[in-house]
């Protein structure tokens, strides 16, 4: 009998709190899962960038990767890595690389969710090119931005087709602002989407693999408050809507951890930006909601590590098709679609994964959120953001907050939605 090690990879770039956490959380688990004659555990290794030869072979099983979003050269050592090695990665990159905003929303419109009413427009200006000109000549035809301003109707939302971070988002309020807005927006492509005002509720459901948490969410807020600390604030059967539609897209586009932001009006829920493949991961925003997080990927990228899930490089999306082609009421069709997703992420697997193997994660975490190690975690990503005189009491503002989960949730066990 002897040991089998899996190893993880973790593709980063300016994290700092929460790889910490997951890398001690993993240690302090001390996993020894038996399988066949030998014993599997884990180790976790932070990924480097350096020139890498195509046939290679990588020391990875999995990669959690934040990088390939933007940074091309790791991009490309993970998709030869899948190609060539076999790697799971969570996310697709090919997905990741291909899906703007722009066509989730044209993918949910076509599976008949309520995504509000969106436009394109040409940018406002451009980077030169050699061809720019005779094609701009030949075919770019003169529009009216008021006009369809008053298509859409005010208020609304400019924001990139490609956008994240809340960057170039802008709510416009009447024509004048309209276009204010997008001769501010340079060569930036934009989309117009009808806004969904008044609303109810705004709230982001976070999904990593079959797992999704759902968070009261304020965006008028400062960032650190902008996840507020609520937790019962919808009912049942909107709690199951946001699961079931956060997993049709997140499979839809084989993205194993995503965000979808959805509105509340009139009991209709309007999904509104959910392609946020690389979602905002730092203690510093989740503060409560972190240790969920972090125990949620653990038990996910143990879980893929141990089965040696495979990856599927090509989103198929022909079986969501079929069922929106069905003439079934919008909830029915959303549960079949979610059943779909439960199948592509494995859920009855993992489920069984987590009770057989991780029956101690709720304990081992609900220490380690306690300890030194993890407090110091926090004000090492405070410093990185924060000046030095407002370092502390950001420190101690973040540290209660994840306190009070462990008082709360931690102490009952907070295993999340799967």
């Amino acid at each position: 009998m002897s040991d089998e090690i899996r190893r993880i990879g973790l593709s980063l770039g300016a994290d700092i709190c929460w790889p910490i956490c997951y890398e001690e959380l993993i240690r302090r688990l001390d996993l020894a899962i038996p399988h066949g004659r030998d014993t599997l555990r884990f180790e976790v290794e932070r990924v480097t960038i350096e020139p890498f030869d195509l046939r290679q072979p990588i020391p990875y099983d999995v990669v959690v990767d934040r990088l390939t979003h933007w940074y091309q050269p790791s991009r490309e050592w993970i998709k030869k890595a899948i190609i060539l090695n076999d790697l799971y990665v969570f996310n697709n990159p090919w997905s990741l690389q291909s899906n703007e905003k722009q066509t989730t929303y044209c993918a949910m419109m076509r599976l008949g969710l309520p995504v509000p009413d969106t436009w394109l427009i040409p940018p406002k200006a451009y980077n030169p090119s050699a061809d720019l000109q005779p094609t701009l000549q030949r075919y770019a035809r003169f529009f009216d931005l008021g006009e369809i301003g008053r298509r859409l109707g005010y208020p609304m939302f400019m924001k990139p087709y490609d956008g994240g971070a809340w960057v170039g988002v802008n709510k416009i309020d009447d024509e004048a602002q309209l276009r204010d807005a997008y001769e501010r927006s340079g060569a930036m492509v934009m989309n117009l989407q009808q806004s969904v005002a008044p609303y109810d509720r705004f709230v982001r459901c976070v999904g990593l693999g079959p797992q999704t948490r759902r968070v009261n969410y304020n965006p008028s807020m400062p960032l650190h408050d902008r996840y507020t600390l609520d937790t019962d604030f919808i009912d049942a059967e909107g709690a199951s809507l946001l699961e079931d539609m956060t997993l049709t897209i997140n499979s839809f586009f084989g993205w194993d951890f995503n965000s979808c932001e959805a509105l509340l009006k009139d009991g209709v829920w309007y999904p509104i930006d959910f392609a946020n493949a690389c979602p905002d991961s730092q203690v510093t925003s989740l503060h409560y909601h972190f240790p969920w997080l972090i125990k949620a990927n653990v038990r996910w990228s143990l879980f893929c590590a141990a089965t040696r899930r495979r990856m599927r490089p090509n989103v198929d999306w022909a079986p969501f098709y079929e069922v929106a082609e069905r003439e079934l009421p919008y909830r029915e069709r959303l549960r079949a679609y979610a059943k779909i997703a439960h199948e592509r992420f494995e859920t009855d697997a993992f489920r069984e994964f987590c009770a057989t193997h991780l029956g101690h994660l709720d304990e081992v975490a609900h220490e380690m959120f306690g300890c030194d190690l993890v407090k110091d975690a926090v004000r090492q990503k405070v410093t990185s953001l924060f000046p030095p005189h407002e370092i502390e009491e950001f420190t101690e503002l973040f540290w209660s907050r994840i306190q009070k989960w462990r008082d709360t949730e931690g102490a009952r066990g907070d295993e999340g939605t799967f």
